[in-house]
């Protein structure tokens, strides 16, 4: 429904290497970018942007594509909305088309959901600051907390009026649904179709995915009802995932990335009261154990967190176990204590922005140290206690992936704790022994009850000469080479032009390349030539994925091979003509060798002579091209 005009604006102002850095944090790697997979949890980099042709590709899942394919995939958009999004981050005037009940219909569940979670946090916003009610209940609990308008609005903070149905009326009023209402946690339904709005008298904190959308709320009573909870949340919905959202990281993703390091408070208000003291890399696990999910969201921006306690005993060592996993998911783990009583909210507000920051630097200490202070400081009088506490701490070391930091923390816990090397490494080898031990016989009792075929491979297919799989090798070099080179010169003509005339009567076996290949003829018959942004718009999504790794190199030669050792390498352009020649004869090549096997089956189905001596002919006529480009290739043929 968005005009053609529009869409190519779009396209003409997107930088990826801008769109991506919102979701991931890119690192330069010569002349292209790289990260940790957004799509994948893996522990190396193998996601690669390349701002040059405007692409990216992850060779961790296969993905692959430009900024509105990598918006799709990740924020799971249609394309429309994948414009839409990127159109208002760079001030494209949007223009669209009238939109007809029809194409209201056939939006998908999950369009209808985020407009609807749209519209209510609208509505909350609205109720906040015009209601009668909002103004006295809720923007006063926000003024008491000194939240000033930026905040208000930064945060996008709102109030649900104390009635059963104002909200429900509403959004059905301009023609949402009371089951789409439902679908997106904003009403309970009882039994008889009767329902009512979830959130009433209450003030209500957006939860934002990292594009910006409300995907959910948490709601907080003001009155003292002792059958209310002090707290309520959206229930899952397809789209929002409790386990895979932090708090605040929209708002904080920026701060993140240019600080190198993330703190972690409990709730929201901690959350808001640090944005408001100038510290806004900052998120929050509300008040839940983390996830792996939430973990790998942290590291697509750092590897760095600072987690803030309270003085609160019971509370910091329950906090202790989540941390645990924070850890084993390879994030370097600090922590600051603030003293007895004092939340991050409190103690910003009583200390002042300047003196919590310089606070919060001051007393940051690594988490290993601070567990073993911590523990140490309850065993002293006790060998049992002194035992199990130092078993912990080992543990927690255990977690740590990176055998250098098991190591340096080894090192330490042996200094804090007086204690011998050896023996902490000795229990750390232990653990670390019994975990693999682990994982094998899960692996084991796994691969029993796997099928034998997906175990051991097919002993006849791994010795048969599989053809067709060698003219997939090819077909896919000569798209590489045309999606690399095809406007390249090639003698007195463009490497395109070559390529055309010489595979004329070459019909590709893969289906993806075939696709590719016959998008380039049909362009070069209109005079055009395709280049990796057109199969980005035009392409399916197999071929999508193919062209993103066709021209995504993750290997560069260092520049300081030619500077300072002398040692160079052609660049491929240089040897471009040797290139494309051989992977002409090469595909051909494969191609003769495919037909003589397809031929070889024919003939030993034939039942007449005639047919028997068609065929041998073929296989001779056949035989005879395979040796003389054998030849040319400097190929021995087994007799």
């Amino acid at each position: 429904m968005i005009s053609r005009e529009t869409i190519d604006e779009v396209r003409s102002r997107v930088d990826i290497v801008d769109v991506v850095g919102d979701f991931v944090s890119l690192k330069r790697s010569g002349q292209n970018y790289k990260a940790l997979s957004p799509f994948t949890n893996e522990k190396t980099a193998s996601f690669y942007v390349v701002p040059a042709k405007g692409i990216f590709k992850d060779f961790s899942s296969g993905k692959g594509g430009d900024s509105i394919t990598f918006v799709m995939e990740h924020e799971g958009m249609s394309y429309i909305e994948a414009i839409r999004y990127l159109g208002k981050k760079y001030g494209v005037d949007l223009k669209e088309e009238a939109r007809t009940p029809e194409d209201i219909l056939q939006q998908s569940d999950r369009d209808r959901l985020y407009a609807l979670m749209n519209y209510a946090k609208d509505y909350y916003k609205e109720s906040l600051t015009t209601s009668e009610e909002g103004q006295s209940i809720g923007l006063s609990y926000f003024r008491e907390r000194g939240f000033h308008d930026r905040t208000l609005e930064k945060f996008e903070l709102g109030y649900s009026l104390n009635e059963w149905d104002h909200l429900s009326k509403k959004a059905m009023g301009i023609g949402y649904t009371d089951d789409l209402l439902e679908k997106a946690g904003l009403i309970v339904k009882k039994e008889g179709g009767r329902f009512y709005d979830r959130f009433r008298g209450r003030v209500i904190f957006p939860v934002h995915n990292l594009s910006g959308k409300v995907i959910a709320f948490g709601a907080r009573i003001l009155t003292k009802e002792k059958d209310q909870p002090k707290y309520i949340n959206s229930p899952e919905t397809e789209i929002y995932h409790k386990s895979n959202v932090l708090y605040g990281m929209f708002q904080a993703k920026n701060a993140i990335r240019r600080e190198d390091f993330c703190y972690i408070v409990e709730g929201y208000t901690d959350v808001i009261s640090m944005h408001q003291a100038d510290v806004d890399n900052v998120v929050a696990s509300s008040g839940t154990a983390f996830t792996e999910e939430q973990i790998k969201l942290i590291r697509r921006f750092t590897e760095n967190v600072t987690v803030l306690f309270d003085g609160d005993a019971a509370g910091i060592k329950a906090a202790l176990r989540g941390i645990d996993l924070v850890l084993k998911g390879g994030l370097n783990v600090r922590v600051v204590l603030l003293p007895d009583g004092d939340d991050p909210d409190s103690y910003s507000k009583k200390m002042g922005s300047t003196e919590f920051k310089q606070y919060l630097k001051s007393h940051s200490k690594d988490f290993i140290s601070f567990k073993i202070d911590l523990l140490a400081s309850e065993s002293v009088h006790d060998p049992i206690k002194k035992a199990e506490a130092i078993r912990e701490i080992v543990t927690s070391i255990s977690l740590i992936p990176d055998p250098i930091k098991r190591s340096v923390y080894i090192q330490e816990t042996g200094q804090l704790l007086k204690m011998q090397e050896s023996v902490l490494l000795t229990e750390l080898n232990k653990i670390l022994i019994g975990e693999r031990q682990k994982q094998q016989q899960e692996k084991t009792r796994s691969d029993a009850k796997a099928p034998v075929a997906d175990i051991l491979p097919d002993v006849a297919t791994a010795t048969k000469l599989d053809t067709s799989g060698m003219v997939q090798v090819q077909e896919r070099e000569t798209i590489r080479l045309l999606l690399n080179y095809a406007e390249n010169a090639y003698d007195d003509q463009r490497l395109i032009d070559f390529m055309m005339a010489e595979l004329e009567d070459v019909e590709f076996v893969n289906p993806v390349f075939k696709e590719i290949y016959l998008a380039f003829r049909e362009g070069a018959e209109r005079g055009e030539v395709r280049d990796p942004l057109y199969f980005m718009e035009h392409g399916s999504v197999t071929a999508r994925n193919m062209v993103a790794e066709l021209t995504t190199s993750r290997y560069e030669t260092s520049k300081s091979w030619g500077e300072e050792y002398h040692i160079y390498f052609p660049h491929e352009r240089e040897i471009l003509h040797d290139v494309a020649y051989t992977n002409v004869l090469r595909l051909k090549f494969r191609m003769i060798q495919k037909l003589m096997e397809e031929n070889l089956q024919q003939m030993k189905q034939a039942t007449t002579e005639e047919d028997l001596e068609k065929y041998f002919t073929i296989h001779e006529q056949l035989k005879g091209a395979e040796k003389d480009l054998a030849v040319i290739l400097g190929i021995v043929i087994a007799k």
